[in-house]
């Protein structure tokens, strides 16, 4: 459903906030943290997806999407899952890059997809076949997860990470995000020049939070107003990490270290596992 060269001919303007995070790594999160931060009150003044839009999801056509954002005068902070060599690029565009652990993603991609409505799915993209056969157990889907998609998102964050002094790139994890909301929220308002006053962020953090986000599917999932899941409320499912202990072996598990120690460095991987890192 993704297609990068929509991004192609695309006009960013100045202040702009590029959200690029692969799928199921808090995309969806930090565009809500950036909807509060830009208009200072959990009552948005629309849907989460029309206020941020996908602009390489294929489901839309692509005028349409970039019709939207032109149309837009807030602050705009756009959503996308192609990573940073395929943007066009600008040193006063905001590229905020997000994070997990990718064995995090691979449990939680795995519930996603028994949540995707294949058949809406396949109705707005006739042209796209139907989904390949999947293993039949969850610890099989996770393996296979590894095995099909674990390049891709080492790439994505691996790049964003290797040019994390670029005062252009900001990157956020998942896992400090879930650790202190409130503090990576500022740390994300300073470096967005966003100025919060005090008695302010009691109520956006907490509209932050997964359970306020859960409780608001219908208005923050990104379903496009098209019905693409079978539940709004499914795609917050937990938000919690570390799943993967109950499904991988200590077999498993070496395999996956080695093969993710192969596709990027050192402090890299441990970025990769446990954000706190960066700290810019």
């Amino acid at each position: 459903m993704n297609d990068s060269t929509r991004w192609q001919g695309f006009a960013l303007r100045p202040g702009d906030i590029v959200i690029s995070a692969p799928s199921k790594c808090g995309t969806t999160w930090m565009q809500m943290i950036c909807a509060l931060l830009i208009f200072r009150t959990p009552a948005l003044p629309g849907p989460l997806t029309s206020l941020s839009p996908w602009l390489d999801m294929c489901l839309r056509p692509v005028d349409e999407v970039s019709g939207t954002l032109a149309a837009q005068r807030h602050r705009r902070f756009i959503k996308t899952h192609t990573p940073l060599d395929g943007l066009p690029w600008r040193s006063d565009v905001t590229y905020l890059v997000v994070g997990r652990d990718p064995r995090d993603v691979a449990v939680s991609m795995n519930h996603h997809r028994r949540n995707l409505d294949a058949e809406v799915i396949h109705r707005l993209l006739p042209g796209s076949g139907r989904a390949a056969s999947r293993p039949p157990g969850d610890r099989e889907r996770v393996l296979q997860w590894f095995q099909d998609s674990l390049p891709g998102l080492v790439h994505h964050l691996g790049q964003a990470w290797e040019r994390r002094d670029d005062p252009a790139v900001l990157l956020a994890h998942h896992a400090d995000l879930t650790r202190d909301l409130d503090g990576e929220m500022r740390r994300i308002a300073d470096r967005l020049g966003i100025a919060v006053p005090e008695r302010e962020w009691p109520a956006l953090v907490a509209a932050a939070g997964f359970d306020a986000m859960r409780s608001r599917a219908g208005e923050l999932a990104p379903d496009e107003q098209l019905g693409l899941f079978t539940s709004n409320e499914a795609f917050f499912r937990s938000g919690r990490s570390g799943q993967w202990r109950d499904l991988l072996t200590d077999d498993d598990q070496a395999a996956y270290d080695m093969a993710v120690r192969a596709l990027a460095a050192p402090g890299c991987v441990d970025w990769l596992h446990h954000g706190s890192t960066i700290r810019s």
